[in-house]
């Protein structure tokens, strides 16, 4: 059994580590709660492209740009959205576990562009080829930080470097759920095109071929930003979860520590009084 000073050493050093954690714990909360409403206010916004670029498809059937054009698939891009700090449970993990099981399922060559230095990391460690790679993304992230990203896909596959391009991230469902999720960015996927009852139609200035154009690019910007807004809120979620667990964990490691103690110091007692009475004993 350890003396009575080193597990006192080891009680401090635990009640240290507790107050970091819940220092981390209250400094993730805040940020979610900033980070929850990021993500509301974008979803309204990438939701109302989406349906446009959904109406204009069936609008324009004999209109094929390349962005909606299916061809042979012989290299996939994957843009794998991570967080580039730690100390976040498991989301990292299940996210890149997503990615390779897309990665694995397209049966051809990869080349992955990444946002976060997390994504990065575990890619070069498998030998995935990586492409581009953004790091350092703030906790309030503007659209120009992950452009670069998105434009290297965009001009990929516009040369015939990429056939199909997906988007890895974390989805926010809430505090406690984080859903690792995959979508095709290119060529853009039409299969849940909905029809509307009644006629419509949007007026087009300068024409349809030009706006189409404009808004198929608008579109992969805001599905990839929003994906980056949502792996934000999952991080700062997770974290806090995860610290909170790790603050719990340590309170009970420091009420395992106290019982050891006192059963070391109550021995350490118990001896000294036996060699009193054996010196007294053996005195007489």
């Amino acid at each position: 059994m350890a003396s009575a000073k080193e597990i006192r050493g080891q009680i401090k050093a635990t009640q240290n580590t507790a107050k970091i954690t819940k220092a981390m714990e209250m400094v993730a909360a805040s940020k979610m709660r900033k980070a929850q409403e990021r993500v509301l206010d974008a979803r309204s916004y990438a939701e109302g492209v989406e349906r446009i670029i959904r109406n204009l498809m069936r609008a324009h059937p004999e209109y094929k740009h390349a962005f909606l054009t299916k061809r042979e698939v012989k290299r996939v891009g994957i843009i794998a959205v991570s967080t580039d700090k730690g100390l976040c449970g498991g989301l990292n993990t299940n996210a890149m576990k997503k990615a390779f099981s897309v990665m694995e399922a397209s049966k051809v060559k990869v080349e992955a562009l990444n946002i976060g230095r997390r994504a990065s990391q575990a890619m070069r460690r498998f030998g995935v080829n990586v492409v581009a790679s953004i790091e350092d993304i703030n906790d309030a992230p503007a659209l120009d930080e992950i452009l670069g990203v998105v434009q290297v896909a965009m001009d990929k596959y516009m040369a015939g470097e990429l056939d199909e391009v997906h988007l890895v991230y974390s989805q926010y469902v809430n505090t406690m759920t984080q859903k690792p999720t995959s979508i095709r960015l290119l060529p853009c996927d039409d299969s849940s095109v909905s029809e509307e009852a009644g006629y419509w139609d949007y007026l087009y200035e300068p024409d349809s071929q030009v706006v189409l154009d404009g808004l198929l690019r608008r579109y992969i910007e805001a599905l990839v930003y929003h994906s980056v807004l949502e792996n934000k809120a999952c991080e700062h979620s997770a974290r806090m979860v995860a610290m909170k667990s790790a603050t719990d964990n340590a309170k009970d490691i420091v009420k395992d520590l106290q019982i050891t103690y006192n059963k070391a110091r109550q021995a350490a007692i118990t001896q000294e009084i036996a060699e009193i009475c054996s010196g007294a004993a053996a005195s007489a």
